[in-house]
C-alpha cells in the first residue's frame, strides 16, 4: 500500500469515527464570529477537526495546522465530499488574512493570530473599499496616524461583508499622505470589540443586510499588529486579494475552501416544475438551457481541480480572477434558470401561495447578483485577465 493510499485508509476511519451525524448535508456551517450561536454538532466538528488540524489542513503545525501536501489535501477533500460532511470552518480568518499572515507577517503575529484562527475564535471582517475609493482603490483616505506603540484610526469602509457579526477587521489604512498614492498605505489588525469601531448595516434588494459600513472614531490599534511593514500595504493587500478571489472561485487550498463546489443539484429543481414528457422537459429551450449550464458547470469544476493541481503556491496568482469570474456568471445563470422554471412561483416574497424554498430561491437570485461586484468587479476581473493572463497591452 503506498502513502495515499494509507492516508486515504486513516482519514476515512477517522471521519466515519468522529464526524457528527447533524454535519452531513447542508446546513450551518462556523465561520468563527463570537457572536454567533453554533449547532451542537457544528461546535463539536470544528473542535474535532481543529484539534486534527483539518480546519486549514495545508497550514504548519505549529499554527494550527496538518502540514498536508496537495496530493494529501485532495484525498481529504474527496473524503469529505464522500460522507457530505460540511466545511468545519470557514470565512475571511482561514481563506484571506491567515494565509496572508503566513506570507507577510513576523513570527510575533503567526503565533499570536494563526492558531485562533485556525480553531474558529473570532470572526473576520475586510475593510478595503470605501465610499469614494472602490474600483480604484489606492485612493482610500482612512488615516492611521502613529501614536508611540499604537494607531489612531479615522475614516470609513463600506461594503465590509458581515461586520455586524465580526470580532475582528483587517483594514487597509494611509498611513503617509505625503507618498504616492501606492506606496503610502499599510495593512492593520484592529479589534472591532470598542468605541470607536461603529457598523451600520445597509439593507439590499435581497432583503438581508449582510453588507455594512464600518466607521472609525479614533479606533486604537496596536503598532505590533501592522503586517508587511509600514506603506507596505499596497503589496500586502493586492495579495489578500488573491486569496478572497481564489476563495470565490474554490481554488484556495490554503484555506477550508478549495475543491468542495458541490455536485449539481439544477436538473431536479428544474425537473420539479417545468412540464415534462415522458420524463424529459418538453420546453425545447429550457432544455437546451439547462445543458448550457449543466455542461459550463462541469467544465467549471475540472477547471477548478486543474488550477488547484497546477498551482506551485499556497493559492493561485492571476488565473483566480479567470475562475472567480466564470464562477460568479455561471451560478447567476443558474439562478436564472431556475426562476425561468418556477415561472410565478419564482416572484414570491412571502406568504402562504409560496413554499419557503421558493421564497429562498427569489432571495437568493437577488442576492447573489452581487457576485459580479463582490470580490472585485466583473470589469476589474476583466481588466486583469486581459493584462495578467492574456499579456494584452494596457
Amino acid at each position: 500500500m503506498n502513502h495515499l493510499d494509507a492516508f486515504r485508509q486513516d482519514t476515512r476511519a477517522w471521519l466515519e469515527a468522529n464526524c457528527p451525524e447533524g454535519v452531513r448535508g447542508p446546513g450551518q456551517v462556523a465561520w468563527g464570529s463570537r457572536r454567533i450561536e453554533l449547532e451542537p454538532d457544528v461546535r463539536l466538528w470544528l473542535a474535532r477537526m481543529a484539534e486534527k488540524g483539518w480546519t486549514v489542513p495545508t497550514w504548519p503545525k505549529a499554527y494550527g495546522g496538518a502540514e498536508l501536501d496537495k496530493a494529501e489535501y485532495q484525498v481529504l477533500i474527496s473524503e469529505l465530499k464522500r460522507i457530505r460532511a460540511r466545511t468545519p470552518l470557514t470565512g475571511r480568518g482561514v481563506n484571506y488574512i491567515g494565509p496572508t499572515l503566513l506570507e507577510y507577517g513576523n513570527e510575533e503575529q503567526k503565533a499570536r493570530w494563526l492558531p485562533g484562527i485556525a480553531r474558529g475564535e473570532g470572526g473576520w471582517a475586510m475593510g478595503y473599499s470605501e465610499p469614494g475609493a472602490g474600483s480604484d482603490l489606492a485612493s482610500l483616505s482612512t488615516r492611521a496616524v502613529r501614536d508611540g506603540d499604537r494607531f489612531i484610526i479615522n475614516g470609513r469602509k463600506i461594503w465590509t461583508s458581515d461586520a455586524m457579526d465580526c470580532d475582528y477587521i483587517f483594514v487597509l489604512v494611509r498611513t503617509n499622505p505625503d507618498a504616492p498614492k501606492h506606496q503610502g498605505i499599510s495593512l492593520i489588525l484592529v479589534d472591532m470589540h470598542q468605541p470607536g469601531v461603529q457598523v451600520r448595516p445597509i439593507r439590499l434588494l435581497s432583503g438581508a443586510s449582510p453588507f455594512n459600513e464600518t466607521l472609525f472614531e479614533d479606533a486604537i490599534a496596536p503598532a505590533s499588529d501592522l503586517v508587511g511593514g509600514i506603506d507596505n500595504g499596497w503589496t500586502v493587500g493586492k495579495r489578500l486579494l488573491q486569496f478572497e478571489r481564489s476563495t470565490h472561485a474554490g481554488i484556495n487550498i490554503s484555506g477550508a475552501q478549495g475543491g468542495r463546489t458541490a455536485e449539481s443539484r439544477l436538473p431536479q429543481i428544474v425537473k420539479r416544475y417545468a412540464p415534462l414528457a415522458n420524463g424529459a422537459i418538453a420546453d425545447p429551450e429550457l432544455r437546451t438551457w439547462l445543458i448550457r449550464v449543466e455542461q459550463n458547470g462541469h467544465a467549471q469544476r475540472l477547471t477548478q481541480k486543474r488550477v488547484i493541481e497546477e498551482v506551485q503556491a499556497r493559492a493561485p496568482g492571476f488565473a483566480s480572477s479567470a475562475v472567480k469570474l466564470t464562477n460568479a456568471l455561471q451560478v447567476q445563470d443558474s439562478h436564472e434558470l431556475i426562476l425561468a422554471a418556477m415561472g410565478s412561483q419564482g416572484i414570491g416574497w412571502e406568504g402562504a401561495a409560496f413554499s419557503p424554498d421558493e421564497i429562498e430561491a427569489t432571495r437568493t437570485w437577488l442576492r447573489d447578483k452581487s457576485l459580479t461586484i463582490a470580490g472585485g468587479t466583473k470589469d476589474i476581473q476583466r481588466n486583469i485577465i486581459a493584462k495578467r493572463v492574456l499579456g494584452l497591452p494596457d
